[in-house]
């Protein structure tokens, strides 16, 4: 997926208003999607909470602390799409087939193999 955030707004409790680069627009609300525990903690805390903001080189939502959010996971949430990981045997085709058009005078220059 690989969308951005662009802009968040901040909603009632821990609900936030996120935007993304494509234009897609949706709420999540953080308290379901994290333990407020570890570098989460503080943002139990309304007023460090509100203290988000967007962070454009990492195309998502942070804190103060370093806390923030997988913006893919973000999107997903909001879409309703599925984050999509490739199965393993899928990745060794696309490796072969690769490796397969590096050739030169009939001889394969490298082989890709997976363990």
């Amino acid at each position: 997926m690989l969308k951005d955030i662009v802009q968040v707004q901040l909603l009632d409790g821990y609900r936030l208003c996120l935007r993304f680069e494509d234009g897609v627009e949706g709420s999540v609300d953080v308290a379901e999607l994290i333990r407020f525990t570890g570098i989460f903690a503080p943002l139990r805390d309304r007023d460090y909470f509100l203290q988000v903001r967007v962070n454009p080189d990492l195309g998502t939502i942070c804190w103060p602390n370093g806390a923030d959010l997988d913006p893919d996971v973000l999107y997903a949430l909001v879409t309703g799409e599925p984050i999509f990981i490739p199965e393993p045997e899928a990745m060794l085709a696309v490796a072969t087939r690769e490796s397969a058009v590096h050739q030169q005078g009939g001889e394969r220059l490298g082989q890709t193999r997976f363990a």
